[in-house]
């Protein structure tokens, strides 16, 4: 069991990770030095008494939505990005424990050679004993995105959070990109989220965390050390909640 060291700010929380997010600089598959970069942001982490459960898309392999609006049919389209994901999930427990950090990873269908099947109560007793557990495979259902998966996850293991990586530092109110007068929010109401239709996750996930006042952190992945900042308590990125922000 890892040592609880009362000091963090969550005691189980869920990372939601896109595909995209592997993918680095290149425009298709899996860059191994982002993988590492992120098996390196997360070690250490057990040893804080925090337990850390994952949720992985696969659009830097396959996007069913995509491949569904060139014509495939949207159910087929959807259990290859299923597939991607558990590509994804395999890279990043094998990158995982070359750092020595105990990991299973869950898939929500079955692929017993690969991955265990997603069951509530053995992901639980692997949070509780120290092991990261990384669900593959989205809900396991078509026409239900990976963020939403996160969001039943964590509502399913009694996460306290969800930590949203991305690549800009937290939720604005148009593309920070595109848009240099682009409002940053340090806090934003969910539904305040759906009314102005911001990407952040799909409208199912943010309604069912609405509904379970799950909060959500909208953080940049890409500066070393947010998440272990995040996990002391600093104010890093966006956090959605409930009430008016």
């Amino acid at each position: 069991m890892p040592v609880k060291s009362g000091k963090t700010r969550f005691r189980r929380v869920l990372l939601k990770l896109s595909g995209e997010a592997l993918m680095g600089d290149k425009s298709f598959g899996i860059d191994q030095k982002v993988v590492e970069y992120i098996a390196g942001e997360l070690k250490g982490i057990s040893k804080l008494g925090v337990e850390l459960a994952i949720v992985i898309g696969g659009g830097n392999i396959f996007r069913g939505l995509e491949a569904s609006a060139e014509g495939m049919e949207r159910t087929s389209a959807d259990y290859m990005g299923m597939l991607a994901t558990a590509l994804n999930a395999l890279a990043l427990q094998n990158a995982l424990e070359a750092h020595g950090m105990p990991t299973r990873v869950q898939s929500a269908i079955e692929m017993q050679e690969l991955a265990e099947p997603y069951i509530r109560r053995r992901a639980m007793r692997h949070l509780e004993k120290g092991r990261f557990v990384i669900f593959a495979a989205g809900t396991g259902n078509p026409y239900f995105t990976t963020d939403t998966a996160a969001a039943l996850r964590a509502v399913e293991i009694g996460a306290e959070v969800i930590l949203k990586a991305t690549k800009v530092d937290g939720v604005y109110s148009s593309d920070p990109v595109k848009d240099p007068d682009a409002k940053k929010y340090t806090e934003i109401a969910y539904i305040d989220v759906l009314k102005q239709g911001l990407k952040i996750m799909d409208s199912t996930a943010i309604s069912l965390c609405m509904d379970n006042n799950l909060p959500i952190i909208v953080f940049s992945l890409m500066k070393r050390g947010n998440i272990k900042r995040i996990l002391d308590g600093k104010k890093i990125g966006t956090l959605v909640k409930g009430g008016v922000s």
